[in-house]
């Protein structure tokens, strides 16, 4: 989660896996969703926000720290 919280204030790219899919998304905040603890990662590709819940990801690398 550290590396999660300096990846958000740095701006940092985030390489994560959920569900057997890699994403590679700019880290833009921490949140909750339903009393979870999610990433909020913009998407360069299509320019959206994806919301990833801590417990559903899989495994996660911070790029370029």
């Amino acid at each position: 989660m550290d590396r999660l919280e300096h990846a958000v204030r740095k701006g940092l790219r985030v390489a994560l896996n959920r569900r057997g899919t890699e994403y590679i998304v700019t880290a833009v905040r921490m949140t909750t969703s339903n009393n979870r603890d999610a990433l909020i990662g913009h998407l360069p590709m299509t320019g959206e926000q994806l919301t990833f819940v801590l417990a559903d990801i899989d495994s996660f690398q911070v790029i370029g720290d």
